[in-house]
């Protein structure tokens, strides 16, 4: 994972953005194929990948934020 300076609104924007599209593209795809074969243990577990992947990237970047002591 790249280092990215976050200075201003657009670029924590930009940030999510980009992130938000690797994030979908890394998981969107098991959780859409689980969908189309209508396994629910399946939805469920890749719908909960997708989850933690999310409160994973958040979780950077409030870590980011926050001041070290």
């Amino acid at each position: 994972m790249e280092t990215v300076t976050i200075e201003t609104r657009a670029d924590f924007a930009q940030w999510a953005i980009e992130r938000a599209r690797a994030i979908v593209a890394d998981q969107g795809g098991n959780l859409a194929l689980a969908a189309r074969d209508m396994q629910d243990d399946k939805i469920a577990e890749t719908g909960n990948a997708l989850g933690q992947a999310i409160v994973d990237a958040l979780l950077e970047v409030f870590d980011g934020l926050a001041p070290e002591e």
